[in-house]
C-alpha cells in the first residue's frame, strides 16, 4: 500500500512538473530568436546539451552525496531562478545563462523521478505503470499547450515564464513535505566506459537505446524547429499553433496506457515496428503541405505523435524491464539521449540551413533518420 501511495505522490510531481515543461518547451527557441539569429540558437542547444551531458556524468556522485530528494529539490530552484529570469531579464548574456541552467538541472530532475518510480515499481507490471506515468505527464503537455494559446501574445513570452516558475514551486513543496522516508539505493559510480561496455555487451538494451536515442531526435527536432516552421513559413499565428499542439499531443494520453499494458502481453517489437512505420511516413508529408489548411496539419502532427507515443512507450517498458533501480547509471546513460540529441541535431540541422534554399528539407533529412530507427526495430528481441 505504501509503494501504490508513493507512486501516486511520484505520478503528480510528474504531472506538476511536466506543465512548466511543456509551456516553455516549444516556445524556447521562438524565444531565444528574439534575442539571437536562429543560427546561434542551435549553438545554444548544443552547448547547453554538452553541459548537461557532463553534468549527468556527475549525477550518481552527487545522489551518493545528498540523496534524490534532495538533488531534486535543489534542481527544483535552480530551475525556478531560471525561468524567472527569462521572464525578467532582457540581457542576452545572462538570458543565455538562465537558458542553460534550466536546461541541465530539467534532466537532472527527470533522471530522478525515474529512481523514485523505479524503486516504487514492480517488475511485473513495467509496461503499465510506465505507461500510465507517460499518460499524466503527456497529459500535462496537452493541458501546457491549451494555457500557452491563450496567455501568449505578439511573441511576449515572459507570461509563459512566470507561469512556469509558480508551478516549480508547487512540485518543490510535494518534495518538502513527502518522501522524506525514501531510502536511497547503492548508487555506483558512473564509469562511463563500464556503462558503455555494459550497453554494447546487451545488444538489445543498445538496440532500444539506438530506438530511444532516435526518437529523442525526432522531438528535439521538431520542438525546435516545427514552430519556427509553422510561424514563419506556413503562416500560422501563436494561438493556432498553441491549438494544432495541443491537438497533436492528445495520442500520449490515449494511447500510452493501453500500450504499456499490451506490452506486459505481446512485447515490445510489434509495436515498436508499427511505431516507427506510422512516424517515418508522417513525416515525410510535413513537407509536402504548402498551405495553413488547420485541420490538416492538425491531423498530421497528429499521426507523428502516434507512431511517437508507440515508440516512447515500447523503449520505456522494454529498458526498464532489463534494469533495476541500483542502476542510477544506465538509467542516466538512457536518458543522456535526449541531451546528446540536442547537440547532434542541431549540429546536422545548421549546414541543412546553411547550404540547402529551403527550410523544409529539414523534414526529409528527420524521415531518413527514422526510417534507421525502423531497421533498428526489426532486429529488437522480445524481453522473455
Amino acid at each position: 500500500m505504501k509503494e501504490k501511495h508513493n507512486r501516486k505522490i511520484i505520478y503528480l510531481a510528474g504531472f506538476l512538473f511536466s506543465i512548466p515543461i511543456a509551456l516553455v518547451s516549444y516556445i524556447n527557441s521562438s524565444f531565444l530568436g528574439t534575442f539571437l539569429d536562429s543560427k546561434y540558437i542551435s549553438i545554444i542547444y548544443i552547448i547547453a546539451s554538452i553541459l548537461t551531458i557532463l553534468g549527468l556524468l556527475k549525477m550518481p556522485k552527487i545522489l551518493k552525496r545528498l540523496g534524490n530528494r534532495i538533488t531534486i529539490l535543489l534542481s527544483l530552484f535552480i530551475i525556478f531562478i531560471s525561468l524567472t529570469l527569462l521572464a525578467l531579464e532582457n540581457n542576452v548574456f545572462t538570458i543565455i545563462i538562465a537558458f542553460i541552467l534550466y536546461f541541465i538541472s530539467l534532466n537532472y530532475i527527470l533522471s530522478s523521478l525515474d529512481v523514485f518510480l523505479e524503486d516504487f515499481s514492480p517488475k511485473t507490471s513495467t509496461g503499465s505503470l510506465r505507461g500510465f506515468y507517460l499518460m499524466i505527464i503527456n497529459f500535462a503537455w496537452i493541458i501546457a499547450q491549451i494555457i500557452s494559446s491563450s496567455i501568449i501574445n505578439k511573441n511576449n513570452f515572459s507570461n509563459i515564464y512566470l507561469l512556469g516558475a509558480g508551478f516549480i514551486i508547487l512540485v518543490a513543496i510535494i518534495f518538502i513535505f513527502f518522501l522524506r522516508d525514501f531510502k536511497d539505493p547503492e548508487y555506483k559510480k558512473f564509469y562511463i566506459l563500464k556503462t558503455i561496455k555494459s550497453f554494447s555487451q546487451n545488444k538489445n538494451i543498445l538496440k532500444i537505446y539506438f530506438s530511444n536515442f532516435i526518437l529523442q531526435f525526432f522531438y528535439v527536432w521538431m520542438i525546435i524547429y516545427t514552430p519556427i516552421y509553422l510561424n514563419q513559413y506556413i503562416n500560422f499565428s501563436w494561438e493556432k499553433i498553441g491549438i494544432i499542439f495541443s491537438i497533436m499531443l492528445l495520442p500520449f494520453i490515449l494511447l500510452d496506457f493501453p500500450l504499456g499494458k499490451l506490452s506486459d502481453k505481446i512485447g515490445e517489437k510489434k509495436m515498436l515496428i508499427i511505431g516507427f512505420s506510422i512516424i517515418t511516413l508522417s513525416v515525410i508529408a510535413i513537407p509536402l503541405i504548402k498551405e495553413s489548411i488547420f485541420w490538416l496539419w492538425a491531423t498530421i502532427l497528429f499521426a507523428t505523435r502516434v507512431g511517437a507515443a508507440t515508440i516512447e512507450t515500447m523503449n520505456e517498458s522494454y529498458f526498464f524491464k532489463e534494469i533495476t533501480k541500483e542502476n542510477a547509471d544506465e538509467i542516466i546513460f538512457f536518458r543522456n539521449a535526449s541531451s546528446l540529441s540536442y547537440v547532434l541535431a542541431p549540429l546536422l540541422a545548421i549546414p541543412i540551413l546553411v547550404l540547402v534554399p529551403s527550410f523544409e528539407y529539414l523534414f526529409f533529412v528527420l524521415a531518413v533518420i527514422l526510417l534507421i530507427g525502423f531497421l533498428i526495430s526489426l532486429k529488437i528481441k522480445d524481453v522473455k
